[in-house]
């Protein structure tokens, strides 16, 4: 069953009524940022959080509600429409895909992200961690790899399969959605992400993006998905 997005209305006055009821149906929108542009330096620069969001997310979304117009997907939740990719009609699938994937990894992705975090999981994904991959710098250097290795672009991840951790990547915008499995952390490496502060250099780029994971909302995504 999919979960449909609610209809804002937007309430307008007017000279003959106390005020009319301009019913507004709102397809996917950029969501707000939980924290400044600058708020993740050192580590990812104002520039680059600002081209990333306003122009690379918003053009995603742009492209998904141009193909989703007028039909039924317009006010379906992305993720619904991700884990159900395989009922979108074929002529415009691809399109869905690559920018509704890539509307969804982006929201999920800011999440993600905080200054001044803890360093290190804790809580219940803290010790799923631990007894998963035997510690977390042995998951660090799992994920880390996962990101290195992926050639081209795409995302590295760490989701929830039939309720265990397991640590993939993903090519261009592909959600990890689709194939029945939750995201509990996810890291971009598509160029875009960092190559004006670190150029080609992905894994400085990797390196330093463990300082500004926000392990509590990892916390409440792993409680969550459990």
């Amino acid at each position: 069953m999919f979960k449909f997005k609610i209809n804002q209305k937007l309430f307008i006055p007017s000279k003959n009524t106390n005020s009319t009821i301009l019913e507004v149906v709102l397809m996917h929108t950029l969501p707000k940022l939980p924290y400044s542009y600058n708020a993740l330096e050192p580590y990812i620069d104002e520039l680059t959080m600002t081209i990333h969001h306003t122009k690379h997310h918003q053009a995603y979304i742009d492209k998904l509600n141009g193909a989703i117009k007028g039909t039924k997907f317009e006010n379906i939740e992305i993720d619904e429409i991700l884990k159900k990719i395989n009922d979108v009609p074929e002529n415009i699938r691809t399109v869905v895909r690559n920018h509704g994937g890539g509307h969804s990894n982006h929201s999920f992705f800011w999440q993600v992200m905080a200054p001044n975090t803890s360093g290190e999981p804790h809580g219940n994904v803290g010790d799923a961690i631990k007894h998963t991959f035997g510690g977390f710098d042995k998951f660090k250097e799992e994920l880390t790899n996962a990101g290195l290795n992926r050639f081209g672009s795409g995302w590295a991840w760490l989701v929830l399969n039939n309720g265990k951790l397991e640590v993939y990547s993903t090519a261009n915008q592909d959600s990890p959605l689709m194939e029945n499995k939750t995201p509990i952390l996810g890291v971009d490496v598509w160029e875009h992400s960092y190559y004006l502060l670190y150029n080609q250099r992905r894994a400085d780029y990797l390196g330093a993006w463990w300082n500004i994971v926000n392990w509590d909302k990892v916390e409440e995504l792993f409680r969550k998905a459990k």
